[in-house]
């Protein structure tokens, strides 16, 4: 017997609904994972056979808790429980003669799609610096989710490269069927499309799978929402679950609008709204429906919390973003006297490029880490292969870095040319740099040396620039923006430019070697070993589905957080709020707000207004601190007001390197000669650490 009375009175109501549509609108932590799986126990136990009941999720983690949970309930239930992908995946094997295909296809992974979508541009003598494959390959992918008629195809892609995107999409789709091949977007649509076209094989499965439940609706896609709509036409006993104020993935294609409109497209459905949370306090929980009912696409509802009151959310007001994380890291120190664990915190921040302020503090404080669906900002292959660039730059012998980005990006200089290089270099002695003389390798060494020599006078947030330029790492990646993990990378690219701004803020140097030295200390101490006590630190899309005793939300500032991006989109600003709203409702018992006045960010300091979700939060529910812990010193007086005048041969005293002469000068730069310990720097002449004393 299932135990109805370990449910809430709205709970009930959804499990018991046996016939016809349901919509449930389950809030954040109001058990919606137990109502689907107590629901198929209960069909069961009504009398319905397992096998007839299909239940789908959108990840592999989920069907798997889901599954557990069922095996616990029900002594043997055969109901296929699983993803869109996988369900589709059963689908096109067992009707593959019906598709044209043999049951033994191939199925290629999205490396797999990349490397024949170059083989295809290159026999189209299509450089990949011109035609990026990842960018065709995304648009094949928005072709088949949305399913895309040809005419469709043609009315919408009207640039360049869509038209060259299109032309591959045809040919690519020949190849596939040549090799039997799928790739993972045909999991959906091909089924999809068999549906349609074999009113006798959709019969089937209709009559197979008479109750189907559907997992977190909100994120479902077109084509998703078509073979849904396809399977439950016959019996109507559509099942769904999901939440519109959670629906933040609308960059992926999720249409938050299906499971709004679930009632226009099934009639007489039965709505039930969860609104009992068992995860966060009234505090909580007030603000975050303080923020959401603020959009205006959602279905009214108001969380209710049965853990109490709890304590005000603190809202921190800093001056820039180091001395926010220093505030927070404040808070936490507080928090382990209080007896919370490291494990038992999170800090979530919009955009990747944030984590590096993050995790630089955390580091400084010793406070070990783990960073959630991102490596750590110095692992990252894109700063990696930056910082191999400035390596060369500044030691032409570094093999090592050389190997790294001789052809990156991809300059056509093979792994043959690479080792014959190797083996000159070996044979005479002498550098794999010394040894290029010809070819596109040559090419790549004049640009090195074009970079030293801009090195000589430009600072470094200008070199870094110079490089990303100059190398076509920029390039590369703007071709592509519309790719989400290029323009993170590029977010990242940028964010480097905040390191060498206030490096040379700091020192006053322009020094590439000195600020090679301090990276290294920094990179080699977020080497990471995992451990379990540890605070998490995520962005805010990694925190769905999750929850920690202790949230901190950091960056809540307009243009970050709401960021910049969604103010010139149709629903952009809607999105971020329920991006927020999924945040919030992340923390159990203690939430903490931060934001700063001004945010250096991608090398350039801006001054910041503070986020319209914080203005939305009642006052009450807010304990505000808006006096910094540690002040920082300003930027602007970092650097003496007048513009001192300087000679080879002035006697200059630094704070760091101690006493020193002029050598040469050259705009906003001096080169000065100390003491053989510290040799000859280049500075920046107006900054405070450099005193003119003769």
């Amino acid at each position: 017997m299932i135990d109805l009375n370990s449910l809430n009175e709205l709970q009930r109501e959804a499990v018991c609904h046996k016939d016809g549509p349901c919509l449930v609108i389950a809030g954040a932590g109001s058990g919606k994972t137990k109502v689907l799986t107590t629901r198929i126990a209960k069909l069961i136990e009504d009398g319905v056979p397992s096998y007839q009941i299909l239940a789908i999720t959108f990840t592999n983690k989920a069907a798997k808790e889901m599954k557990e949970r069922l095996e616990k309930m029900t002594e043997a239930c055969e109901a296929y429980v699983g993803t869109f992908h996988s369900f589709g995946l059963r689908v096109i094997r067992e009707n593959a003669l019906r598709l044209g295909m043999d049951r033994n296809f191939t199925i290629l992974d999205t490396e797999d799609v990349t490397s024949l979508i170059k083989k295809m541009l290159k026999e189209r003598g299509i450089e990949p610096k011109n035609v990026s494959p990842s960018y065709v390959r995304n648009r094949i992918s928005f072709i088949k989710n949305e399913m895309l008629s040809d005419a469709e195809i043609e009315q919408f892609f009207q640039s360049d490269m869509e038209k060259i995107a299109f032309d591959i999409y045809k040919e690519y789709n020949l190849k596939l069927k040549k090799s039997n091949s799928v790739d993972f977007d045909d999991l959906l649509r091909l089924p999809v499309l068999l549906f349609k076209e074999n009113p006798d094989v959709l019969e089937h499965y209709q009559n197979k799978f008479r109750y189907i439940l559907i997992d977190e609706y909100q994120d479902t896609n077109e084509v998703q929402y078509k073979l849904v709509k396809l399977l439950a036409s016959k019996n109507k006993n559509l099942f769904v679950v999901g939440d519109p104020d959670q629906s933040i993935y609308q960059f992926r294609g999720a249409n938050y609008k299906n499971i709004l409109n679930f009632e226009k497209d099934y009639k007489d459905t039965k709505v039930v709204s969860l609104v009992d949370n068992y995860r966060s306090t009234k505090m909580i929980l007030d603000a975050a429906n303080c923020v959401i009912r603020n959009n205006k696409e959602r279905k009214e509802k108001d969380l209710r919390s049965h853990h109490g009151d709890g304590v005000k959310i603190k809202y921190m007001r800093a001056y820039d973003e180091k001395d926010e994380i220093q505030m927070v890291i404040h808070e936490i120190q507080k928090l382990f006297d209080e007896g919370y664990q490291k494990k038992d915190i999170a800090v979530f921040y919009r955009t990747n490029a944030q984590a590096r302020v993050v995790e630089e503090q955390f580091l400084k404080s010793n406070i070990p880490y783990r960073v959630v669906g991102s490596y750590y900002f110095y692992s990252r292959k894109e700063i990696k292969d930056l910082i191999s660039y400035l390596r060369l730059i500044q030691n032409k012998e570094d093999d090592i870095s050389l190997r790294r980005v001789i052809n990156t990006p991809k300059r056509g200089i093979g792994n043959a040319s690479i080792d014959k290089l190797e083996t000159i270099a070996n044979i005479e002695g002498i550098s794999m740099f010394d040894a290029i003389s010809s070819g596109k390798e040559l090419a790549f060494k004049n640009l090195i040396l074009e970079l030293k020599r801009d090195c000589e006078t430009m600072s470094l947030t200008e070199l870094v620039e110079d490089v990303l330029v100059k190398s076509g790492m920029k390039s590369e990646l703007e071709m592509d923006s519309e790719n989400i993990e290029n323009e993170l990378r590029l977010d990242n690219l940028n964010e480097f430019k905040s390191i060498t701004a206030t490096f040379e803020e700091t020192t006053g140097s322009v020094d590439l070697g000195d600020f090679l030295e301090e990276i290294s200390l920094v990179a080699d101490l977020s080497e990471h070993k995992e451990e379990s006590d540890v605070v998490t630190l995520m962005t805010l899309h990694s925190a769905k589905g999750l929850e920690f005793p202790v949230v901190f939300l950091v960056g809540m500032e307009e243009g970050l957080f709401p960021h910049q991006n969604s103010f010139n989109e149709p629903d952009g600003v809607e999105e971020e709020r329920r991006l927020c709203y999924v945040g919030i409702t992340r923390a159990k018992e203690k939430l903490f707000l931060s934001n700063a006045r001004s945010r250096m960010m991608y090398g350039q300091v801006n001054a910041c207004k503070e986020s319209r979700f914080i203005k939305e939060i009642d006052e009450e529910l807010l304990d505000t601190e808006k006096k910094s812990v540690i002040v920082n010193v300003p930027k602007e007086t970092m650097f003496n007001e007048e513009d001192v005048s300087y000679q080879p041969g002035d006697i200059v005293m630094h704070t760091i390197y101690g006493r020193g002469v002029v050598t040469s000068v050259d705009s906003s730069l001096i080169t000065v000669a100390f003491a053989r310990q510290y040799g000859i720097r280049k500075l920046m002449k107006n900054h405070k650490s450099i005193k003119k004393v003769g």
